[in-house]
Parts: C-alpha cells; structure tokens; sequence
C-alpha cells in the first residue's frame, strides 16, 4: 500500500513539472512590443502643382445676351472644338459685367485652333448662342503654371507688350513675393504663340484691396520698368463661372 502512494506522489510530481515546462513563463509567451514608427519616413512627400511644360491654350472674350441660354449651345458644339483639337477648360465671367465671357480652351495645335476660329460655320454658332458684337480671340503658349487649388477667388487676365521676354520673365519671377504680400498669386503666364514680345498671364487675387492698391504703386511701375514693359496692362478681372 506504501508503494502505491509513493508512486502517485512521484507521478503528480513529474506531472507538474511537465506541464511547467510546456507552459513556460505565461509573459514570455506575449510578442514584443513592435517599434516605435518613424514619422518622417511615413509623411507623405509634398505635391509638385508647378507645370513647366508649354502648354498652347486658346482664349475668347465676347459679350453674350444671356449667360443662362449662351452656356448649353456652347457646351452643345463640344465635337466640332474636339475634332479641331481643342478641349474646354475655364469659363469665366467678368466682375464688372457678367455678360462679359471669357472661354480658355487647351490647343493640341495652334494652326488647327486658328483654322477652327476662322471656320464661318463658327460665326453662326455664335450668332444663335447670342454673342454681341466682336469676339476677342488669342493664341498663347503657356510657359509655367501653378495647378493647385486656390478655391473661387477672382481672377484676372493681364496683357501687355515688353521689349525682351528673358527681361521680363527674369524681372517677374523677382517680383513673386512682392505680389503675394500684395494679394496677387501667379496661376499661370505665357506669351502670343507667334510673339514672344506680347505677354499674357493669369493670377489671382487673395485680397483685392491691397491689389488694387499695387497696381498703382510705385514698387509695381519700378517694375515694369525693370521688365521692359511698353504698354499699359489691360486686365479682365473675373470670377471662374465653369471648370472642366
């Protein structure tokens, strides 16, 4: 009887030290704690908005008697512009008149553009759409944009001639900061696609009132003279009325 306890008491034992070793210390079993993420290798990488490949654009300018009932016959002729190359882009309608419209389309190529614009077909498109009085309509190679989106803040298209493009490009880009404390962003400039001497440019305006204080400075007409500016800006001020 002895013998039978002896035995189930050295069986219990190597029992437990069985089961103690196949269990093991119960925290050894939890994984480590993964490591810390480095924060700068997981930020994702900032968006270049900058284009710097020439891009051939189109604008027209005219006066519509009705914006409501111009805008479907417009859209309604989107194979013709397709066929010939060009591709909607902006609508936008002038502040001071809302009648005013400028249309910018994207050219795929500048001499199918003017021979779309020269079509008289194009004439009686416009006739029925109810644009008055004559249509204003540019060819520009856009050198440099920024795409970002500043949201449906005004606009103006500038114009004007300058003695040397290189000058002018080297004197504008100087300016850049200078605009932007004024409330004047760069959205985009170029030149006449057969006239280098003929400038045109987009930007748009964060604060119209020192803007419009700019444009009559000082520090702006130092300049235009360091640009080699000879004539006066013409600016169509605008609010974006369609994107495409």
């Amino acid at each position: 009887m002895k013998k039978i306890k002896t035995s189930g008491a050295v069986l219990l034992t190597a029992l437990v030290i069985f089961i103690s070793s196949c269990g093991g210390d119960k925290k050894s079993e939890e994984p480590a704690p993964a490591p810390a993420a480095d924060a700068t290798a997981s930020a994702p990488e900032p968006v270049n908005t900058i284009v710097t490949t020439p891009q051939s654009m189109v604008t027209i300018r005219h006066r519509v008697s009705d914006f409501a009932k111009w805008l479907p016959v417009f859209e309604a002729h989107d194979s013709a512009r397709l066929a010939s190359g060009l591709h909607k882009y902006v609508i936008g309608r002038s502040l001071e008149d809302s009648n005013m419209v400028l249309v910018a389309l994207k050219a795929d190529d500048v001499e199918k553009a003017k021979a779309f614009a020269k079509n008289p077909g194009l004439k009686d498109i416009m006739k029925k759409a109810g644009v008055t009085g004559t249509p204003e309509i540019n060819f520009t190679n856009i050198v440099w944009q920024d795409t970002v989106n500043v949201g449906n803040i005004p606009r103006v298209l500038t114009t004007y001639s300058v003695k040397d493009w290189d000058t002018w490009k080297k004197a504008f880009e100087d300016g850049k900061q200078e605009r932007l404390d004024n409330g004047v962003k760069d959205r985009q400039y170029g030149h006449d696609a057969d006239d280098n001497h003929k400038i045109s440019l987009v930007t748009a305006i964060t604060d119209t009132a020192k803007a419009r204080s700019y444009w009559t400075s000082d520090a702006l007409k130092k300049r235009r003279e360091a640009a080699g500016l000879t004539s006066e800006p013409k600016r169509f001020i605008f609010s974006i009325a369609k994107r495409y």
